[in-house]
C-alpha cells in the first residue's frame, strides 16, 4: 500500500480546465488512497459548480474556499486542514496537462529516492499562434535563461524546480509557503528546504505541460509578478542573482538608456543589439524548425524580458514596506 498523500489544486477562474483535471486524477487519488483538494481563490466564471457537481459524486474531492486568493496561501490552507492524514503533499496546477500515472511516478521516485521533494520538468505548449510562439520562447534558452527544469531531465538532484510533491514533515518543519509572495514562491520554499538539510530530486519519469498566457499583455503582467517574486526573494535572503538572472535585469534600463537617444545615437545601441538577438533567435527557430508560429517566439522573449526586468527593479528600488524586507 502506497504512503498517503493529498493532491491539492490552488484554482482561480479555471472552468475551462477543471472539470477534465478532476476526472483525470480521480482513478491516481483511487488508486493512492488520496484526497482532492480544490483550494478556489474566488471563482466567478463557473468553476466552483463544476467542481461542486464533482464532488457530489466523489466524496474523495473537496472544495476549499481561499480567501487569500494566491496559490502559496491555498496550499498552506490544504496542508492546515488536511496535511494531519497524509504523509505527501502533491501540487496540481490547474492550468496544465498531467500524464494518467503522473502521481503515482512522483510517489515512486519520492520512495525510491528518499527525496523530500520531487519537482519536474515543465513544457510548454500552445493552441494559437500567439501560445505557440510564446511557447516556443519559454522552451528556449533565450527565454528562460537555461533553467533545468523547463528542460526533459534523466533525474538528478537540484536545487529548484517545478513543484509536484513534498513531504508534508518537511513542508511544515520550514513553515510552508511565505504567503508575501504571489509569484517565485516555489524557489523561495525551495531555498529554505535546501538551508534546512531537505533534499530536491528532479523527475526522470514524469513531467507536466504548460499552457501559456494567449495574449502578450497576459505574458507581461505575468512575467511582472516574476521578476517582483525573484527580487523579494534576492532580498528576504541576501542572494545573489545567476548569471542567467542578471542578464535580463539589464533590458529595463538598456531601454531606459535608448530614451536618451535623442541626446546621441550610441545610446540606442544596446537596445537595438537585444532586439536583433531576439528577432533574429525567433527566424532561425521558425527556419530550423520549419514551424512559421515560432517566428513570433522573439517577440515573445522580449516581453519576457522586460516584464521580468521591470519588475525586479520596481520591487528592488520600491518602497521599504513593499520589497518583503523585515
Amino acid at each position: 500500500m502506497p504512503p498517503s498523500s493529498l493532491i491539492v489544486i490552488p484554482c482561480l477562474n479555471e472552468a475551462a480546465h477543471i472539470g477534465a483535471l478532476l476526472e483525470q486524477l480521480r482513478p491516481a487519488a483511487e488508486r493512492l488512497g488520496a484526497r482532492i483538494v480544490v483550494a478556489d481563490g474566488g471563482s466567478t466564471d463557473g468553476t466552483l459548480t463544476i467542481v461542486e457537481q464533482i464532488a457530489a459524486k466523489d466524496p474523495q474531492i473537496v472544495l476549499l474556499h481561499n480567501a487569500k486568493r494566491i496559490q502559496s496561501a491555498a496550499i498552506n490552507l490544504a496542508v492546515a486542514t488536511f496535511g494531519d492524514s497524509a504523509e505527501y503533499l502533491i501540487r496540481i496546477d490547474a492550468h496544465g496537462g498531467y500524464p494518467a500515472d503522473y502521481c503515482d511516478r512522483l510517489v515512486e521516485e519520492a520512495l525510491a529516492t528518499g527525496a523530500d521533494s520531487v519537482v519536474v520538468s515543465m513544457l510548454t505548449s500552445g493552441s494559437g499562434a500567439v501560445q505557440k510562439a510564446v511557447a516556443a520562447a519559454q522552451n528556449s534558452k533565450l527565454g528562460t535563461g537555461g533553467s533545468k527544469h523547463r528542460h526533459l531531465s534523466a533525474g538528478e538532484w537540484i536545487d529548484h524546480g517545478h513543484h509536484a510533491l513534498m513531504r508534508i514533515s518537511a513542508f511544515t518543519a520550514v513553515g510552508g509557503y511565505d504567503e508575501t509572495f504571489s509569484h517565485n514562491e516555489d524557489a523561495e520554499l525551495d531555498y529554505r528546504l535546501r538551508q534546512a538539510g531537505y533534499r530536491i530530486w528532479m523527475s526522470g519519469k514524469t513531467q507536466m505541460v504548460y499552457y501559456p498566457r494567449s495574449s502578450l499583455k497576459g505574458l507581461y503582467f505575468q512575467y511582472l509578478g516574476y521578476g517582483r517574486g525573484r527580487a523579494k526573494n534576492v532580498l528576504k535572503h541576501r542572494m545573489i542573482p545567476k548569471v542567467r538572472q542578471m542578464i535580463p535585469l539589464l533590458v529595463f534600463p538598456v531601454v531606459l538608456l535608448a530614451a536618451l537617444s535623442f541626446v546621441h545615437w550610441v545610446a540606442a545601441i544596446p537596445l537595438l543589439v537585444w532586439a536583433s538577438v531576439c528577432l533574429g533567435y525567433g527566424l532561425w527557430t521558425a527556419v530550423s524548425q520549419r514551424n512559421p508560429d515560432a517566428a513570433l517566439a522573439g517577440i515573445s522573449a522580449m516581453v519576457m524580458h522586460f516584464g521580468w526586468s521591470v519588475g525586479f527593479w520596481l520591487q528592488l528600488l520600491g518602497p521599504r514596506s513593499q520589497r518583503g524586507v523585515a
